[in-house]
């Protein structure tokens, strides 16, 4: 089941860049899950299942938080986050695990993770505890607006809900959510496949050209210069065009 959305009141002025978020779970659907209501929050999520991967990842230096599971195939969640710790890395990271007691925590923390949280976990305390992490990572970091303005386009992540000046857009709930996935990325390539696992999650089997449709049915009811191709890597708001 999709974690419930906390909604937000909706803020004045222009959209600031998102928080961007690397969630590290080799559970498929808890991760997928929590991706889903995260990017509806507002954050713009990245999802791997190893540990490995999540540590490559994370190295990048372009996460703001990290959610860390600490049984992963790869490597475990404990050397993955002494491994950031140790070239440096000061994101703030969230563990998770299935583990309780007092020794796991010890660990974890001592390995440099800043928050602890044992499964199963409430979604509306895993986010409460990211906001916190945000906020004690710097200033103004309790969550990024859930109102994206580009020009006269505006959308709401929170409320659902999209303006072109002051008309309203309709659109189905698979338009809207890959709409979401260009907006909280605004102005960067975001990948076919990349759209695919947010979207229609890591079960999807079908044909990936989906996505080609929903494009093109969001430029017909937007505006067709608001997204561009970017050949043979994806599709990127082009901010620029709405102004």
């Amino acid at each position: 089941m999709r974690p419930p959305v906390t909604r937000h009141d909706p803020a004045q002025g222009a959209a600031r860049r998102p928080f961007r978020l690397l969630i590290v779970e080799d559970e498929r659907r808890l991760a997928l899950s929590l991706a889903g209501g995260l990017t509806a929050e507002g954050y713009a999520v990245d999802v791997v299942h190893d540990g490995r991967d999540g540590l490559d990842r994370a190295a990048e230096g372009t996460y703001d938080l990290v959610i860390l599971d600490i049984m992963l195939p790869g490597l475990n969640g404990y050397r993955v986050c002494a491994a950031l710790r140790a070239a440096g890395h000061d994101m703030p990271i969230l563990m998770l695990t299935a583990k309780d007691g007092e020794y796991d925590e010890a660990e974890g923390l001592d390995t440099g993770a800043d928050d602890y949280l044992t499964k199963p976990f409430s979604y509306v305390v895993l986010v409460a505890r990211v906001k916190a992490l945000l906020r004690r990572g710097g200033p103004g970091g309790g969550g990024p607006s859930p109102v994206h303005l580009y020009g006269d386009l505006k959308v709401d992540t929170a409320a659902r809900r999209v303006f072109l000046g002051e008309e309203e857009v309709t659109l189905t709930a698979k338009e809207f959510a890959v709409l979401e996935q260009l907006v909280v990325r605004a102005g960067e390539v975001v990948s076919k496949a990349e759209i695919l696992e947010h979207v229609w999650d890591f079960a999807y089997d079908g044909d990936p050209n989906i996505v080609e449709v929903y494009v093109s049915a969001l430029r017909r009811k937007l505006r067709a210069a608001l997204i561009g191709t970017v050949r043979g890597a994806g599709y990127r708001l082009e901010t620029e065009t709405a102004r």
